[in-house]
């Protein structure tokens, strides 16, 4: 008894994160912050699914909106034309429209939620759910989503390598030059002019 009213009291406090941040992604005034509070309502539901014994749905969730909203906020602190994304905007649009659509969302999941009468379909004796719904989704497609995953992260390091205004070999904006393949000797690569160099001028003997 004592563990049930436990477990409905971590279910109230996750599902109440959940519907307060993902309120106030609508309500703050920032891009980034928008982001995390996103990830924070994630995060309550991927808790809620563990609770509820959905494990691989669980983790699915936490592993992947903790990465999908970290990017997401990488690149608005790179790429947003407000300093990093952090100035105050208008994060809503149509405002009537939009509180007319999520209430009425809201009413129809969660009338589904209480009075949908779903299947009771136990699972087979000694059948392991999250290894077969696994092997089940990425039986025949492990390869492709690892390859994903790599050319993902590949892409993230390069675009945080781009968007740096200091390269491998000093100062963008400086004219830099890579080292020379021999002690003293010319740059390696090609040779920039006076003016493409920011007006410094190299002199190789």
């Amino acid at each position: 008894m004592q563990t049930s009213l436990f477990a409905d009291a971590i279910f109230w406090v996750l599902a109440a994160l959940a519907v307060f941040s993902g309120w106030r992604v609508f309500r703050t005034d920032s891009m980034v912050r928008a982001s995390f509070f996103l990830l924070a309502s994630f995060i309550a539901v991927g808790a809620i699914m563990l609770l509820l014994a959905a494990v691989y749905l669980g983790l699915a969730m936490l592993f992947m909106m903790a990465v999908e909203m970290m990017v997401m906020a990488l690149f608005m602190v790179m790429f947003m034309m407000n300093p990093a994304g952090l100035n105050p905007m208008v994060m809503v649009h149509q405002h009537r429209l939009s509180i007319v659509a999520g209430g009425l969302a809201f009413a129809v999941l969660g009338a589904l939620a209480l009075f949908v009468e779903f299947p009771d379909r136990p699972l087979p004796a000694g059948l392991d759910p999250v290894a077969s719904l696994g092997r089940e989704m990425l039986g025949d497609s492990m390869l492709v989503f690892e390859s994903a995953g790599i050319v993902l992260l590949a892409t993230m390091i390069g675009v945080v390598v781009m968007s740096s205004h200091r390269g491998r070999f000093g100062a963008a904006d400086q004219g830099s030059l890579p080292p020379g393949l021999e002690p003293g000797g010319v740059p390696a690569g090609p040779q920039p002019d006076a003016e493409g160099s920011g007006g410094h001028h190299h002199h190789c003997h």
